[in-house]
């Protein structure tokens, strides 16, 4: 009977409870607002949809309908945020079957978007145009960026604290919430965020000296009210003048995982890295990547081949 009710409902109705149930509390408010938006998207584009009509052609009609104004990767994102609530209806027996399986993600034409990273020859350049004095600069912290990977909030949390410069190791625990008036810690994005990031011997050496007289539990980099837009600028300066791309703060992320994984970093150890929840998010992020480094393998196994006669 209650089976029977619960293949009744709307679709954005059981979306919605799912929320309530598995992520208020769990997620950070960003994450939840964004969980929020898609709900709000279901009941526009599908708000007679109830469960017992939710099946593979019903589900990819709705894909179809948010497909037609976004680009295919929202379009892939809207995908993943409702793909957990719906396998969570297979296991609790009110689908029958998985709706999502070889769904096809469309979307509009992708808008010309600027450059996402740099090369290691670029980042090379861009790196020896650094001003990098005896104090704390934001100049300190595109190196940081470039390095480690790191994500803007995540570096902006960083106190002498999270240090341990005998292992040469950074513990990410917390990120900076620069958006309010007066800043703040916060939590991590996810569980996965939550890692040890290995420092190279040089900038572990330069950083220890940068930071010693620092207060050990205060944010080295979010003194004060911290802007994105700032250190956008002044990377943007930067590019300028070792005339390579401009790229943005999260640009930098995107070249540290992407230099690493032209060094032959195996997938798992760059989503770990990064703090991916799952390497399939590093897979999606960097497919263009990964698919020519396949390419080349295979021109590497078919010289190797062509060695045997």
């Amino acid at each position: 009977m209650v089976r029977n009710k619960q293949k009744e409902q709307l679709f954005h109705k059981y979306f919605e409870e799912w929320i309530d149930l598995y992520k208020v509390g769990a997620v950070r408010t960003v994450t939840l607002r964004k969980y929020r938006m898609t709900n709000q998207r279901i009941i526009e584009l599908a708000p007679k949809l109830r469960m017992k009509n939710l099946n593979r052609q019903s589900y990819q009609l709705l894909l179809n309908e948010y497909a037609k104004t976004h680009e295919k990767q929202t379009t892939m994102d809207f995908h993943h945020q409702i793909k957990g609530a719906i396998l969570d209806a297979v296991d609790e027996g009110i689908l029958d079957k998985n709706p999502t399986r070889k769904i096809v993600i469309k979307g509009k034409e992708a808008a010309q978007k600027n450059t996402k990273f740099l090369n290691q020859f670029e980042l090379q350049l861009l790196l020896k145009k650094l001003d990098l004095k005896n104090e704390v600069n934001w100049d300190w912290f595109i190196l940081l960026l470039a390095k480690t990977g790191l994500r803007f909030s995540e570096a902006l949390a960083l106190t002498p604290n999270d240090f341990d410069f005998s292992t040469q190791k950074i513990n990410i625990n917390k990120t900076w919430n620069y958006k309010t008036s007066k800043g703040e810690f916060q939590p991590t994005k996810n569980e996965s965020s939550n890692r040890k990031v290995q420092l190279d011997w040089q900038i572990a050496m330069q950083l220890s000296q940068l930071i010693k007289d620092s207060n050990e539990g205060e944010p080295i980099f979010a003194s004060k009210r911290v802007f994105n837009s700032t250190v956008n600028n002044r990377l943007k300066v930067l590019c300028h003048k070792a005339n390579v791309p401009v790229i943005t703060v999260h640009g930098l992320r995107h070249t540290h995982a992407s230099l690493l994984l032209f060094a032959g970093v195996s997938i798992a150890s760059v989503a770990t890295r990064l703090g991916h929840s799952s390497m399939a998010t590093t897979q999606e992020t960097y497919l263009h990547i990964i698919q020519e480094l396949e390419n080349q393998d295979n021109d590497k196994i078919m010289r190797h081949l062509a060695m045997l006669i």
